[in-house]
């Protein structure tokens, strides 16, 4: 049982605090027992080696958008809320870099560095941006969206953070920061881990200059014929900064919609030449599931996404997009379910499955047999029911997990930072 007292004196000399738990503090329906919310690293630093000396297990909290996303806790007897760092603690424009601490949102950095023409590239979906999804939240859960083509997702973009481990201990690596802990590149080894290894208290981050001119180059077809016209344009000299493919759910077709950016009127060129190419239009405008996750409500600003069928991403290589368009409509037709499938051909998508437990966890199996390794591919499922959860791994096959696990024991031996959300119940 967590003594609340010894946590608040933890966050004394922090100006943090510490409460109940309400109905509503629950990770993937994992009730807590309490609530931390420190106003500075210190204070992270505090509460968390009271809470590993008090044997609490705690999962790190940002906005919420995805904490349902990975598998559920063990257990949770405190969350440590994040939104009370929410600093921009500099933006050297000179540099293109921008350093953040993890509870800001990161729709509120986004504006900050666009007043200097600047961005960054992560490209969250729509409802995650509207639910106020912080720095923190998106190195977590490894975000990317479409421009992850060109430039990258986060783990790309991130140059170093400030971490603190479970006993307390203060460790940062990568650029701008004061010490280094040598052996691992904690920025990334920490994104994607779903916070259980460490909690990110500030992060940095490489720029990009805004490119002022985009165009859009949409075309529909069969879902074959669709990924091999969007592998053409990967592989062109046209450098689009995004190539994303759209499968609606029970379709037979599916729509790729390009993007290309940069100044003048090279762009324009640039377009014509992927419209020929693709046999589709110009537009001026995304399409309106653009960057949106498959299923998802982001037109009513809803947070989260997924709507209410299993929410997975899958991956494969270029080649291999296709091959899981047609798993998608085979899984329909073969077990009565609905597959919607959005993402970059490049192969990092996103699909949402709708049915009942069992035949979403068959169709979930059909789709990893189509992306049936690490190499090639993976099927990690991220949003799901309880009924779903029982019923398949949702991580799938993944390589390299015994060095995970000896990762896990060298930086949180004792299990107190989320154990079980991650992959082989890490």
């Amino acid at each position: 049982m967590a003594d609340l007292q010894r946590l608040e004196d933890a966050l004394k000399q922090d100006g943090g605090q510490v409460t109940d738990a309400g109905p509503e503090d629950a990770v993937d329906g994992v009730p807590a027992t309490a609530v931390a919310r420190p106003a500075s690293a210190v204070g992270v630093s505090a509460v968390l080696r009271e809470a590993t000396a008090q044997g609490l297990v705690t999962v790190a909290r940002g906005a919420a958008t995805a904490l349902d996303w990975g598998a559920p806790p063990e257990r949770v007897d405190l969350i440590l809320d994040t939104t009370g760092l929410d600093r921009l603690v500099e933006h050297g424009a000179g540099d293109l870099v921008v350093v953040a601490e993890a509870g800001l949102p990161v729709a509120t950095l986004a504006a900050t560095v666009r007043a200097a023409a600047q961005e960054l590239v992560v490209d969250l979906s729509p409802e995650r941006l509207a639910g106020g999804s912080t720095v923190g939240g998106a190195l977590s859960t490894g975000a990317s969206g479409p421009r992850r083509l060109q430039r990258g997702g986060i783990r790309d973009l991130v140059l170093g953070a400030t971490v603190v481990l479970a006993d307390g201990t203060t460790a940062s690596s990568g650029g701008k920061v004061v010490k280094n802990v040598a052996g691992y590149d904690l920025a990334k080894l920490l994104t994607g881990a779903y916070g259980t290894l460490g909690v990110v208290v500030r992060a940095a981050f490489r720029l990009h200059p805004l490119r002022p001119d985009r165009a859009f180059v949409v075309a529909t077809g069969p879902l074959a014929d669709v990924a091999a016209r969007a592998r053409d344009v990967v592989a062109s000299q046209l450098a689009p900064a995004a190539v994303e493919i759209d499968r609606p759910a029970g379709s037979d077709v599916a729509e790729v919609a390009v993007l290309l950016e940069g100044t003048g009127g090279g762009v324009g060129q640039r377009a014509a030449a992927a419209a020929a190419l693709l046999r589709g239009r110009v537009q001026s405008e995304a399409p309106g599931w653009w960057a949106a996750l498959p299923g998802s409500r982001a037109a009513a600003g809803s947070a989260g996404g997924g709507g209410n069928g299993t929410l997975a991403k899958a991956t494969a290589t270029v080649t291999g997009v296709a091959g899981l368009l047609v798993a998608a409509r085979e899984a329909e037709q073969r077990y009565g379910v609905g597959v919607a499938l959005r993402g970059t051909a490049a192969g990092v998508l996103h699909t949402v499955v709708t049915g009942t437990p069992e035949a979403t966890a068959s169709a979930v199996g059909h789709l990893r047999a189509a992306a049936p390794s690490p190499r090639e591919g993976t099927v990690t499922v991220l949003r799901a029911p309880g009924a779903v959860r029982a019923a398949l791994d949702a991580w799938g096959p993944v390589g390299g997990l015994d060095l995970m696990r000896a990762i896990k024991g060298q930086l949180d031996p004792g299990r107190n930072l989320a154990p079980g959300r991650f992959v082989g119940g890490i």
